[in-house]
């Protein structure tokens, strides 16, 4: 389902969100309202890309958004002016979610916003990243919860760590050449978007 965000008095603009030809969205997901979404990226069953409370929602190049991942945020605006503590900024532009190119975000994973994960990151199963933002190059193992800190570039958590304190993150291992899943987003990379060249070609 792609459609229209509805006009609320937290959401007064509606929004069709822009996808790019190449992108898949399978008819089972959801894309609402304010979001734009890159090439070759796969939008698989049951995701739901919600831009509707906060907004905008950006997926960027190559990416993939997996089975059951919610991407929402909150309210970006309120009384007549922007919510400021509910947006970022990446590259001069402001989002309540951002998710760069060459991003996995894998099954049931929730990115709340205000919220950024940048470039070449693999977002596991059942991870939760809300008020936080990811750097690039990480890897966040199965059943992390981040809230409220920055986790630096080429860092890796440990599944079912929680992460809520800046010095913990600033302490997180980092990502050496012996690390089991270092090459684990490259390849999840080049399947989702063959899935998606592929069920594009059939829809």
């Amino acid at each position: 389902m792609i459609e229209k965000n509805v006009a609320t008095d937290f959401s007064p603009e509606v929004s069709e969100p822009a996808l790019d030809p190449s992108c898949y969205v399978h008819p089972l997901a959801a894309v609402i309202g304010n979001v734009t979404i890159g090439k070759n990226v796969m939008v698989a069953p049951f995701a739901s890309i919600r831009g509707d409370e906060g907004q905008p929602l950006h997926v960027g190049d190559d990416s993939n958004v997996q089975d059951g991942v919610v991407l929402h945020a909150l309210e970006t605006y309120a009384d007549g002016k922007p919510v400021e503590k509910n947006l970022c900024e990446v590259e001069g532009r402001r989002y309540a979610v951002y998710v760069g190119s060459r991003v996995s975000l894998a099954h049931q994973a929730q990115i709340h916003g205000p919220a950024v994960v940048m470039d070449d990151t693999f977002i596991g199963m059942k991870v939760l990243v809300f008020k936080s933002s990811v750097g690039k190059g990480c890897v966040i193992e199965p059943g992390a919860i981040l809230v409220g800190v920055k986790i630096p570039a080429d860092r890796y958590v440990p599944a079912g760590t929680v992460v809520k304190i800046q010095r913990d993150a600033d302490n997180l291992p980092e990502i050496t050449t012996d690390y089991v899943f270092k090459d684990l987003n490259q390849g999840v990379i080049h399947v989702n978007k063959a899935l998606a060249k592929g069920y594009k070609a059939t829809a």
